[in-house]
């Protein structure tokens, strides 16, 4: 008992201070971030008025520019091809030859009928000119003269006729020498050696096209037509510095053909089943990659917009009742906004309304975001940018994601579409 030792003041003291820390501790709770404080990192772009030459893409299809179907125009066998299928031919060339046997004796008949019209008329008017004498002395009748004469002259009418017949038999001997009538390359022959030909049902044997250089038939409605000419009056296009619509074809495989063409016309007359206006453009094809038949889409240029609005196409966002929206930054935090979208310009949309110069435009991490979440701004710089399709307010790519240049809003991946809501 007399070792224990009862603390002092001061030891009182300091174990009390320490209780009351400990206490004070424990009480408190420990505080964490709300959700609505934390800024997710994402990729913007700040759009500015950039000068854009506006370009449609259409659909068309290529037409050669002159078309010949070789056809046959007279009845008779096929004694003869005379081409190599899939050959230059030149005008005037012999392509096919149907048995003329029957024309020449046809011709024969027609030369025999001529000359026998020939000794009829000259005999008619030897009795013509005799009679003539006479009547003055009185020796023959009148009704006599009368009728020597009128002989004389349908004898000339038969000679007429006659060289008529032999005229129309020359002219079906001669179509038995089928010619091609243009210059250009033949396809396969559709008959054969020993085939029966008609020209009542006009038989088609071959076909020749000239292709070096093709035209390209369009079509474009009613109301886009109207949209550019009021664009045009407003002054929101200028007219292209050289006041000539050029024309480029993109092929299947996305790339662009070497040889730029031009618009012919465009239809005064609109199509009352479509809705729609036929335009026709010319374009060179030495190489003949173009075939009459196919498929293409042609860009036309349209004007220069001086004060367009780009954004990159991932960007956009597409709901399924078809109408579009951008996700923009205001104050910090995510703003849905319904935009007009406009057609495309290397890799990138023209929006037409719903945003102003300035706005900031999100442009990658959709994933962790929706309206009225804080973001972190990061510039957009995306990676592997072809083809010039970078957009004019940043230079293309983003960190972390990667996307083909020209890919439409509406491929984003399930994910993205799932948290854009």
């Amino acid at each position: 008992m007399s070792n224990l030792r009862l603390p002092s003041g001061q030891q009182v003291r300091v174990v009390i201070f320490s209780s009351l820390l400990l206490l004070a501790a424990c009480g408190e709770k420990p505080q964490q971030a709300g959700p609505g404080e934390m800024k997710v990192p994402v990729s913007v772009v700040t759009v500015q008025p950039t000068p854009t030459e506006i370009v449609v893409e259409l659909p068309g299809r290529v037409e050669a520019i002159k078309d010949a179907q070789i056809r046959a125009r007279v009845n008779g066998i096929v004694t003869a091809i005379n081409f190599e299928q899939g050959s230059e031919v030149k005008a005037g060339q012999l392509l096919f030859t149907i048995d003329p046997a029957p024309y020449r004796a046809v011709r024969a008949q027609a030369a025999a009928q001529l000359q026998r019209a020939e000794a009829d008329a000259k005999s008619a008017r030897l009795l013509a000119e005799r009679y003539s004498k006479l009547i003055k002395a009185n020796a023959v009748s009148r009704q006599e003269y009368d009728n020597a004469m009128a002989a004389a002259g349908q004898a000339e009418a038969a000679i007429a006729a006659a060289k008529a017949t032999l005229q129309t038999a020359d002219i079906d001997l001669g179509y038995t020498k089928v010619d091609s009538p243009i210059d250009g390359r033949i396809g396969k022959s559709l008959v054969t050696e020993g085939a029966l030909v008609s020209a009542t049902a006009a038989t088609q044997l071959a076909t020749v096209q000239q292709i070096h250089r093709v035209y390209v038939d369009l079509t474009r409605s009613t109301a886009e037509v109207a949209q550019l000419r009021q664009a045009l009056a407003s002054g929101a296009l200028e007219q292209s510095p050289d006041g000539n619509a050029k024309a480029q074809v993109v092929l299947e495989d996305g790339s662009i053909y070497d040889q730029a063409g031009k618009i012919l016309f465009s239809g005064i007359t609109v199509d009352p089943t479509t809705g729609q206006v036929n335009l026709r453009a010319e374009f060179p094809n030495p190489d003949e990659i173009l075939l009459p038949g196919m498929y293409v889409r042609v860009r036309l240029q349209q004007g220069v917009d001086e004060k367009a609005l780009l954004v990159p196409q991932q960007a956009l966002q597409r709901t399924a009742d078809g109408l579009s929206s951008l996700m923009v930054v205001k104050e910090g935090k995510v703003q849905v906004v319904a935009v007009g979208v406009g057609p495309e310009s290397k890799g990138n949309w023209i929006i037409t309304k719903g945003l102003n110069a300035g706005d900031v435009v999100i442009v990658e991490g959709f994933q962790k975001i929706r309206p009225g979440v804080p973001v972190q701004e990061i510039p957009w710089k995306q990676q592997g940018a072809q083809d010039g399709n970078a957009p004019a307010q940043a230079a293309p790519g983003t960190p972390g994601a990667k996307q083909e240049a020209g890919q439409p809003a509406d491929k984003a991946p399930a994910s993205e579409a799932g948290s854009k809501g």
